[in-house]
């Protein structure tokens, strides 16, 4: 039995959910993939899954096995890069999730940059605003706005978001200046629903200040935010990276420049440090290289 080979079914029939799923994502047949776990019961002499009409669940053996697999497919893969041809250039594909608007401010023009060095790699891009299960969807690296990080994951520090109150001339035609974090509370002001949805945060002149804010609008995504901000819907807290080219058109009015807004840690997060693939490095590499360069992302 192809010891590796029986542990990526194991593993791809708990992904999928079923027998014929995982024959399917294998390029196998279902009586194969019934065969190869077999087989891997046989040799591990416990019962890995509870199979039903319905559904299929691990076992108490099978919970641990499903981790033991994982990490050993994920350094037969690093074993394979150092391996071949003796190429120190790195090669595979990295699955990667973030945010709407830090993949269009960040991410795809670092992934273009970086396949265009590196021919041999792939990269697949996810694109969530919520935080997801990095195991479960199989994502190698997660590129994380945050300062509220999971204990239970790696993560590597590789810049800062600033953020910025502001309106569209247009707004701001119709509605009063807010010279103060307390009259933001007298606006319609857009809130975004992972950050900030009803208290917004600052430092000011007189130290730490927060004020409670709503409005007519809420969104998942921030870049909806934006865009009804610049039409004149409300004022809104935007990730400076996102709002810069319109605050310097005048599209957009930054405002409160006094208080400073909670400054945000932007983060590569991975599952594990052991496994760690030459791949997932080169890359975090690159991008911290990247964003080390661009005054935007620094303190």
């Amino acid at each position: 039995m192809d010891r590796l080979t029986a542990l990526r079914v194991f593993v791809s029939v708990v992904e999928q959910g079923s027998l014929s799923g995982a024959g399917e994502k294998l390029d196998m047949s279902r009586a194969m993939v019934s065969r190869y776990l077999a087989e891997l019961e046989s040799w591990m002499g416990a019962r890995l899954l509870h199979r039903t009409t319905r559904r299929l669940s691990l076992t108490g053996p099978g919970e641990e096995a499903l981790n033991r697999a994982r990490a050993m497919l994920a350094l037969g893969e690093e074993m394979e890069q150092i391996a071949v041809k003796g190429d120190d250039a790195p090669k595979g594909q990295l699955r990667i999730t973030s945010s709407y608007s830090l993949s269009e401010a960040l991410l795809v023009g670092a992934a273009n940059d970086y396949l265009a060095q590196y021919p041999g790699t792939a990269i697949d891009i996810l694109l969530l605003d919520r935080t997801v299960n990095l195991i479960e969807e199989r994502i190698d690296l997660a590129v994380r706005i945050t300062n509220d990080l999971d204990p239970n994951l790696v993560a590597r520090r590789l810049g800062t978001c600033h953020s910025v109150v502001c309106a569209s001339p247009a707004y701001l035609a119709r509605h009063p200046m807010p010279h103060k974090v307390q009259d933001l509370a007298l606006h319609n002001c857009l809130t975004y629903t992972y950050f900030g949805k009803s208290l917004w945060e600052f430092n000011g002149p007189d130290g730490p200040e927060s004020v409670p804010v709503s409005g007519n609008l809420s969104a998942n995504i921030s870049n909806l935010l934006l865009e009804a901000t610049l039409e004149g819907a409300g004022i809104s807290l935007q990730p400076r990276y996102s709002a810069q080219p319109y605050l310097e058109r005048g599209e957009l009015v930054p405002l409160l420049t006094d208080w400073q807004p909670k400054r945000l840690g932007v983060y590569g997060v991975y599952a594990t440090r052991k496994q760690m693939s030459p791949l997932l490095r080169s890359f975090l590499d690159f991008l911290l290289a990247r964003m080390a360069a661009d005054p935007i992302w620094q303190e």
